[in-house]
């Protein structure tokens, strides 16, 4: 089974290229011109779009060919105050600059929207506000004119004391949506509220692919082994809506999320790396009958994180344990 291993949005190692720099409203309202605080904002996304493209080259230099995108790219792009402003125009050319470098590497890239984007809340306020942020992040991958294989990844949302009602809420919010967003979504299991078995159901009745969280799954379970619930969760990544723009004959790999607990005292909090005992024996669990899974590191170190758990997969690998090393960030595993 070949493993990619990608990382989020930032990284550790090259110095001075944050994709997510930003301005505060609060900021922006006190400026006297407010066309000229628009075009502050375009100029801030466009220098985080060229930092992106920067951290895009890091990675293909590195071999890593699954990355998250950071959802801030264009600072202060769904503030209700600036529901007027259309800043893609403005960035056109510096979108396209990174859509074409992903699609000439063959990267994979994702975006993850914040927590308040929750299609089970029963207020009508937050729901449009939620539709609002997809669409955003549906716009920015159009906008690099990306297949709809890049995806939006998202959770349920909370259980506001009923968790029936609120996945039936996300079933009947979900349906509503334009099918370009649709399209785009994965869904996560969650570590305090929406389990692994309950985000698979909602998986399967919307044909919508599941990412497995295996440090989520650890610290919210029903009892069930993450390997168990695997096979189900292949099957969500071959329906309509995850095949979507993959041509005949490719594939798109299922995606996991890996990260290790900060402390015994605080599992649930990511720590700077990835524990790979753990990792290892999930991926060996499934590795018979999957060919290929993409890994997102959610570790705090970000690439730094990615590197130290290649060393210890190549000291790992030259020792035996069924590990080869591909490249510089990606592995094969048997059984």
């Amino acid at each position: 089974m070949i493993v990619r291993f990608g990382y989020v949005a930032m990284s550790t190692v090259i110095p001075d290229c944050s994709p997510s720099k930003t301005m505060t409203m609060a900021s922006f309202s006190k400026l006297n011109d407010r066309e000229a605080g628009l075009r502050r904002l375009e100029a801030i996304a466009r220098g985080n779009l060229h930092n992106t493209l920067r951290l895009l080259k890091h990675n293909v230099g590195s071999d890593i060919r699954v990355y998250r995108l950071t959802s801030k790219l264009i600072p202060l792009a769904t503030h209700p105050d600036l529901q007027d402003w259309n800043p893609f125009e403005a960035l056109a050319a510096d979108f396209a600059e990174v859509g074409s470098y992903v699609k000439k590497h063959g990267l994979r890239v994702s975006f993850h929207p914040d927590h308040f984007t929750v299609l089970s809340t029963p207020r009508p306020e937050v729901l449009a506000s939620s539709v609002r942020d997809l669409q955003h992040h549906v716009d920015m991958l159009n906008a690099m004119d990306l297949p709809a294989a890049a995806k939006n990844n998202i959770h349920i949302g909370g259980a506001y004391g009923d968790k029936p009602a609120a996945a039936a809420r996300f079933l009947e919010h979900f349906a509503e949506l334009p099918l370009d967003l649709q399209e785009r979504t994965t869904l996560e299991n969650d570590d305090k509220t929406f389990n692994a078995p309950e985000t698979l159901e909602v998986s399967r009745r919307l044909g919508v692919p599941m990412v497995l969280d295996i440090h989520h799954q650890w610290v919210n379970n029903e009892g069930e082994l993450p390997w168990e619930l695997w096979p189900e969760i292949m099957k969500t990544w071959q329906t309509p809506l995850a095949l979507k723009d993959v041509l005949p004959g490719e594939t798109l790999p299922p995606k996991i999320h890996v990260s290790s607990p900060r402390s015994p005292s605080d599992p649930r909090s990511h720590a700077d790396g990835v524990e790979p005992a753990p990792l290892l024996a999930f991926l060996k669990r499934i590795a018979a009958d999957t060919p290929a899974v993409d890994a997102m590191i959610e570790a705090k170190a970000k690439d730094g994180a990615l590197f130290d758990l290649m060393e210890t997969l190549k000291e790992l690998a030259e020792a035996g344990n069924g590990i080869t090393v591909l490249d510089g960030a990606s592995v094969n595993i048997e059984p």
